[in-house]
């Protein structure tokens, strides 16, 4: 965190709040279609949140998410380590996808960015070219935006399913940043996030289909 980050969206943004969790308990958050409960992994205190097969379809990249119903963001900054794995009978199509979400309505509209920790070392190119992934739910789910601008919504980085990965995600107006692994240059620049630029909303720890996630050390600014 103490890395000096570029092409950075913070430039005259004015920090309003920081806030800080441990991510030892699930105090402050509501659980939405996942399971999750406090746990130690790896060294760690976490959070552990797990896919439930038993929730209804409702379309790509759904709100499986656990969310801070307390804190309201519009621009800012989300920091969380992370770490995807398969979760047991988890589908074919996989890849421990874990990230996200942000600036979610009561309707659970809201945007995010996520990784597939199981493309990072494929030995498939184009599925490491899928390594992260930027979306918003539910007008256009990651399956549109690959059809209608290939490429330009998802990017590859090194990853591994079930180690600690660090996220930090900028937003600010209809712009996104993505950097993995506390590198100071961004995996995946968004510069026209599919949603109203003037959208506020609550803030998210995300998983995708057949995931089992793990979350720490999350931080969140917000921004003027």
């Amino acid at each position: 965190m103490s890395k000096k980050y570029v092409h950075t969206l913070a430039e005259g943004a004015e920090v309003l709040e920081v806030k800080e969790l441990s991510l030892s308990s699930l105090e402050g958050f509501t659980l939405n279609r996942v399971f999750a409960k406090p746990t130690h992994f790896k060294g760690r205190d976490c959070i552990e949140v797990r896919y439930n097969p038993d929730t209804p379809f409702i379309g790509e990249d759904p709100p499986d998410f656990i969310y801070l119903p307390d804190l309201d963001l519009h621009n800012g900054v989300i920091e969380v380590d992370v770490a995807g794995d398969m979760a047991p009978g988890a589908p074919g199509l996989a890849r421990g996808f874990v990230g996200v979400a942000f600036r979610i309505t009561p309707d659970l509209k809201h945007e995010g960015i996520y990784i597939r920790p199981a493309n990072g070392r494929a030995e498939d190119q184009i599925r490491r070219n899928h390594s992260c992934q930027y979306y918003a739910f539910p007008d256009h789910p990651w399956s549109r935006l690959r059809k209608e601008e290939p490429e330009k919504y998802e990017s590859y980085v090194d990853l591994e399913l079930n180690a600690w990965t660090s996220l930090r995600v900028e937003f600010r107006d209809g712009k996104a940043r993505l950097y993995v692994h506390g590198n100071s240059h961004p995996t995946l620049v968004v510069n026209d996030m599919k949603m109203d630029a003037a959208r506020h909303g609550w803030v998210a720890l995300w998983l995708g289909t057949g995931t089992l996630a793990h979350f720490s050390n999350l931080k969140i600014t917000r921004w003027k």
